[in-house]
């Protein structure tokens, strides 16, 4: 019973974990990643698509993300897609290819992104606190309907807050990551 509510603490955790490595891809940073059009849809024959599978995405440079659409006619499509965007990039395309330069954050951008990612990370931290209150209310009730000894019960809260503890850390590694990340130049 008490192995079962921590398996799937940590597994909750770990897909928590998952969520902020996803957001925080999301986030921008001074080189180009193409993870940071993973949210951008555009209009494929009346049906909302991811960008990815309209086109295909490259960095053939640190500054510059090109994308290659399977058919020209969504050329001006997914240029204004990416104009609509909130990442502040400015598409030009050839007619065949568009290409997003990656400009350099300024001081203010990078510390209104470091702000975005700490929210990111306190989102994330109440997750897994909400994931922690719920593994010690199973445990209580496992207490309480007699199904383990208290001791048992006290034992196991110990390793729930243990396991809380460090998922919390890899959150305050990997948030301290990204923001050195967006730091640097």
């Amino acid at each position: 019973m008490v192995e079962d509510v921590l398996s799937e603490l940590t597994a909750s955790m770990k897909g928590s974990m998952e969520n902020l490595d996803r957001e925080l891809a999301k986030r921008r940073t001074g080189r180009a990643n193409v993870t940071l059009l993973d949210g951008i849809k555009v209009d494929y024959y009346g049906t909302l698509s991811p960008l990815n599978q309209v086109a295909s995405l490259q960095v053939p440079d640190p500054r510059m993300i090109t994308v290659k659409p399977w058919e020209k006619t969504l050329v001006p499509i997914i240029e204004k897609a990416l104009q609509k965007c909130s990442l502040g990039l400015n598409p030009s395309s050839d007619g065949e290819l568009i290409r997003l330069p990656i400009p350099p954050l300024t001081g203010e951008r990078r510390a209104q992104l470091v702000k975005d990612v700490k929210g990111v990370a306190e989102d994330a931290k109440v997750a897994l606190r909400n994931q922690r209150r719920d593994a010690n209310e199973m445990l209580k009730a496992l207490e309480k309907d007699k199904e383990i000894s208290e001791d048992d019960m006290h034992r196991a809260l110990s390793k729930v807050q243990e396991t809380t503890d460090a998922f919390v850390k890899q959150v305050d590694s990997v948030i301290s990551n990204k923001e050195k990340e967006i730091m640097e130049d």
